[in-house]
């Protein structure tokens, strides 16, 4: 009888310490990244929060810069208080950059394996007390994204009876490999909120990665500064230049040495100035934080989209931007002086009298190369000083390649005139930007491509001999082969556009085009021959115009009416592979059919920050606060399926049971349309069943 006794004490203790941990760590769902907490002291009355995250193997945590249209950042809620202050914003370190197709081509910002955040704060209180607050973001993989839901919680204890004054310290930024914590600096390290283990990532393969994700940013950077370089050198402020300069090195000098040396050091020079120019950019541009909180900002994109205009219509020959008179001048007469600071002067004369032809490609690259990180500019100047000093080295080498050049001419001025036409197409997309952010409705897609579809229409007319500009001399006897062979590229251009403007996909045009649902003819399209009007159903709003749903219940009752089995779609507005889902899946015949046909879809976005009415808001049982809608269905999706991650599919039965397991993450066509036709099958039967009873 005892010993029957001491397994059941034993027993019901085991049974106790299970439920126990298991409580604790019901808290949060495995979100796929662990997260530790601490406080580095800098003095009495200030500290370094740390705010540690290990992110599990294959997964992307995201910075905390928003990309419009992107996945969610990740954000730190403090709790206010009276006890404390913040100094600045929370501090991240440099992520890796990586160009997504699913989000248009945008650069993406993402950490993996481990990243630290750091947030100062000053003590304001002589007693010791506590930071808490939450966080807020998602991470992803190749197949799917987690929403922080519920969201991580920390709770940090700062000392404050020592701070008897204000000293504030400048603020460093935290190096996530090697965080400067020691036993005596770290007041208390917070228990991790999820219990899942953490697998390390290699070191070098996630810095191969990053190597390779920026490098060929960079190169991108570097090409597209050349291919300025080289357009540049075609213009008529530096074309004439070319035989006018080798001929000056090559007359003067006593040997055809010192020529060719003289006309190397002159190429030298216009690099050295450009990349100077892309330097102070770089310096100017600060951190790649601030940077990126530029690019998203009203102000700048309108500013750009003026600065664009102007050089467009600078290149028509409206007006021509130069530099000050008495600049130049002095920088002229410098040349003069004759040795090497006179070469040098000489390549920064032609940078200066040349600047307004330059000037435009130069800023277009540079605004560009914003969008690559802080580096981006050093590299566009670097290859299109390139561009630009290489003839002048080459044809002081070899001389004799001068009487191959064309003669200089209205050919000049033309290219002129077409850059000045393909700068009003740039303008448009940083116009563009700020109505999509702010959801004006005015450049929709049919707008943005009608411009588009003029201008390089406009373009092609001008290459025939159509039309003429302010600075065109003479008439055009005859259409030479490039102009021909520019022409018809342009002209098809045109024509493979224009089908976009009623719905065509225009593939080769994403990223720079608004999405397809920014359009003034999406209910046009949106009829198709087996769709009926329904009540609470806007396919307007759902991918490929399906009838879809947004809110359970009313899919629920509907599927019910309709006898017809039905589809849950966990997505998210900031869900790369649901797009990735809806874009290259979905739009196959043996998928869209059976969606359209045989099922009744519902699409319950966990990241919609819409809040709920009033009495709709709830607590669960474990205290969280349920607000939005994506609150709403991310809790559903957790009680129901277990799951936190999108995109998550799961068929059920009209009354709620599931049909087949549940598709995760991103699954290929022919696997996505058999599991579709498994759960229509299924459904039949289970329908013949009941009839049959």
């Amino acid at each position: 009888m005892i010993i029957k006794n001491r397994f059941v004490v034993k027993s019901t203790l085991l049974i106790s310490i299970m439920l126990m941990a298991t409580s604790l760590f019901a808290i949060s769902p495995d979100l796929h990244v662990k997260w530790s907490f601490s406080a580095n002291k800098i003095n009495d009355c200030e500290y370094d929060l740390l705010l540690k995250a290990q992110i599990d193997k294959g997964y992307h945590l995201y910075s905390q810069i928003e990309t419009p249209d992107g996945p969610l950042p990740t954000l730190f809620k403090f709790d206010k208080s009276n006890k404390y202050e913040l100094i600045g914003t929370t501090i991240e370190p440099k992520p890796i950059e990586k160009a997504e197709p699913v989000f248009d081509n945008q650069v993406l910002r993402y950490f993996e394996t481990t990243v630290t955040f750091k947030q100062r704060i000053k003590v304001k209180s002589t007693s010791n007390f506590s930071i808490t607050g939450a966080i807020d973001g998602m991470v992803c993989n190749e197949g799917s994204c987690v929403n922080f839901f519920p969201s991580p919680t920390f709770s940090i204890q700062i000392n404050g009876a020592n701070c008897t004054g204000t000293v504030t310290t400048p603020v460093e930024p935290v190096n996530p490999e090697t965080p400067t914590i020691t036993a005596k600096d770290t007041i208390t390290k917070v228990v991790e909120q999820t219990p899942t283990p953490v697998t390390p990532n290699n070191s070098n393969e996630d810095g191969d990665e990053k190597d390779n994700s920026n490098g060929t940013s960079l190169w991108a950077a570097f090409l597209g500064g050349l291919a300025g370089g080289l357009i540049a050198l075609l213009t008529p402020c530096v074309f004439p230049m070319i035989p006018m300069t080798v001929s000056f090195f090559t007359k003067r000098a006593r040997t055809r040495k010192q020529g060719i040396r003289d006309a190397l050091i002159y190429a030298l020079s216009i690099i050295v100035i450009y990349v100077s120019l892309g330097l102070l950019v770089t310096l100017v541009s600060g951190n790649a934080m601030a940077l990126n909180q530029l690019s998203a900002n009203i102000w700048f994109n309108l500013a750009f989209f003026l600065i664009f205009l102007i050089f467009g219509i600078s290149f028509l020959g409206a007006f021509e931007i130069t530099l000050p008179s008495a600049f130049v001048n002095k920088i002229d007469k410098a040349s003069d002086k004759g040795g090497l600071m006179g070469i040098f002067f000489m390549a920064f004369t032609l940078s200066l009298v040349s600047f307004s032809c330059t000037g435009p490609i130069v800023g277009t690259a540079l605004v560009q190369a914003l969008s690559i990180g802080i580096t981006g500019p050093l590299f566009v100047m670097f290859g299109f000083s390139l561009a630009l000093a290489l003839p002048f080295a080459l044809f002081a080498m070899f001389p004799g390649w001068l009487n191959s050049l064309p003669k200089s001419g209205g050919w000049l001025n033309s290219i002129k005139v077409i850059l000045g036409l393909l700068e009003f197409a740039l303008a448009l997309k940083f116009l563009s930007n700020v109505d999509l952010a702010y959801h004006w409705g005015i450049i929709t897609r049919e707008v943005f491509l009608a411009i588009w579809i003029v201008c390089f229409s406009i373009i092609g007319f001008y290459l025939l001999g159509k039309l003429k500009f302010a600075h065109d001399s003479g008439e055009l006897n005859y259409i030479s082969v490039p102009r021909i062979i520019i022409a018809i590229l342009t002209f098809s251009f045109v024509i493979y556009m224009v089908p976009g403007i009623w719905g065509a996909p225009v593939r080769a045009l994403s990223g720079i085009l608004p999405p397809t649902y920014y359009s003034e003819n999406a209910s046009y399209f949106s009829k198709h021959e087996n769709s009926v009007a329904i009540e609470g159903v806007n396919p307007e709003e759902c991918p490929l115009q399906l009838n879809c749903f947004k809110d359970y219940k009313l899919a629920l009752d509907y599927a019910k009416k309709q006898g017809k089995p039905l589809i849950v779609d966990f997505t998210g507005y900031n869900c790369a592979n649901c797009r990735r889902m809806e874009d290259n899946v979905w739009p196959d015949p043996s998928v869209i059919n059976q969606l359209r046909n045989d099922y009744v879809v519902v699409s319950l976005y966990c990241d919609d920050k819409k809040e709920l009415p009033e009495n709709l808001k709830y607590k669960t049982k474990d205290g969280i606060s349920i607000e939005t809608w994506g609150h709403k269905w991310s809790q559903l999706q957790i009680d129901k399926y277990g799951s936190n991650a999108q995109p998550l599919y799961i068929l059920l039965d009209t009354n709620e049971k599931m049909l087949t397991d549940s598709a995760y993450g991103y699954t290929p066509v022919d696997k996505y349309a058999s599991y579709l036709r498994a759960g229509s099958t299924e459904f039949k039967k289970r329908l013949s069943n009941d009839s049959k009873k």
